[in-house]
């Protein structure tokens, strides 16, 4: 790998922030390349090139807040869609779960640039990050993205009996979706209704379809774990704050 990349792109792949934040810090002066201040955006470097940031840039990024919510059903996780509120709506001082044991004070600019890391369906509850950290968004939603994901999800079998072990076997491996396989996933029974899948990639609707491929009807989902950030007791339509020492 010895072609010249974009210095944006670059600083993304070594995880110092987003391509957005990186446009933001080039313009501002804080990017140094080789020791020497680049301010042109759509500047190139070559992978051997050392970038460092200015200590302003460290300071801005450490205030950027990352929130967790317990999403209800009837919201949608981004932008409002068909008259339905988007989950970021739910983030004001009155749902603040009160047991939450960050310090940090909630300030109206905390909503700014508050986006969706991942999607969470309007008929699904559980656990939805939103930050305004680009290095979260690329660690939960990039493309190599290695964070796995747990639901818990409460189904019907639509057909008599019960749902039989080679079919519980392709829900954990061996279904293809949108013509392509689907990678391996951890499905277990938890109870007579209850399913828990462990997932590693996020397609629109995913576990509903994969249900409904082998005759199941999904009854109830609820995300319960991103990573090693679980749910925890976080009530239903409350939002906390991620703790520094929290890690996907």
């Amino acid at each position: 790998m010895t072609e010249p990349l974009r210095l944006s792109k670059r600083m993304s792949e070594l995880g110092l922030c987003s391509r957005r934040e990186a446009d933001d810090w080039i313009a501002r002066g804080w990017v140094r390349v080789d020791g020497k201040v680049v301010s042109e955006l759509g500047s190139k470097v070559l992978p051997t090139q050392r970038i460092t940031v200015e200590r302003q840039a460290a300071a801005e990024q450490s205030k950027r807040v990352t929130v967790l919510i317990n999403k209800p059903v009837g919201f949608v996780s981004g932008q409002a869609e068909d008259g339905y509120t988007p989950a970021v709506a739910l983030i004001k001082p009155e749902n603040r779960w009160l047991d939450d044991p960050s310090n940090e004070q909630f300030h109206p600019t905390q909503l700014r640039s508050l986006v969706p890391c991942g999607r969470l369906d309007i008929d699904s509850v559980g656990l939805l990050v939103l930050s305004q950290d680009g290095r979260i968004a690329k660690q939960l939603i990039g493309e190599n993205t290695s964070v796995d994901k747990e639901y818990l999800v409460r189904v019907r079998y639509t057909k008599p009996g019960k749902l039989p072990d080679a079919d519980l076997k392709k829900l954990n491996h061996g279904l293809w979706m949108d013509g392509k396989p689907l990678l391996p996933a951890k499905v277990r029974w938890q109870n007579d209704d209850q399913l828990s899948f462990t997932l590693k990639e996020g397609k629109k609707r995913q576990i509903r379809r994969m249900c409904d491929m082998v005759g199941l009807k999904v009854i109830g989902l609820k995300r319960v774990r991103i990573g090693r950030v679980k749910l925890g007791n976080l009530p239903e339509g409350q939002w906390r704050y991620l703790l520094p020492e929290e890690q996907f």
